[in-house]
């Protein structure tokens, strides 16, 4: 094989990976930061005072707790009753429910 040869095949495969990696993020759905929607231990990071970061929240449905979500869909996520049978719904920013004792 002619360095020619071999020049043009690593500028050819340089050229694909490049053009991979620059079309990944298109592809990639956005996420958001989604209070109020994950079970105890589960959440992402930042679960509020007490908790230090990933899987540190203590209480279902934490309302200081988040978790990362496809954007747009925080709100539409079915969660199950409070206890006085009000609903529970997802939140953009922390909120004063469900927080550990």
């Amino acid at each position: 094989m002619s360095t020619t040869t071999k020049t043009l095949a690593v500028a050819g495969a340089v050229a694909a990976a490049l053009s991979a990696s620059l079309s990944a993020p298109a592809n990639a759905q956005a996420k958001e930061k989604c209070y109020g929607v994950s079970l105890a231990g589960e959440n992402d990071c930042a679960a509020g005072p007490g908790t230090t970061c990933q899987g540190t929240s203590t209480v279902d449905y934490q309302g200081n707790a988040w978790t990362l979500v496809d954007a747009g869909t925080c709100a539409e996520i079915e969660l199950p009753a409070m206890a006085d049978g009000e609903g529970r719904m997802g939140s953009l920013e922390a909120l004063d429910r469900d927080l550990p004792a």
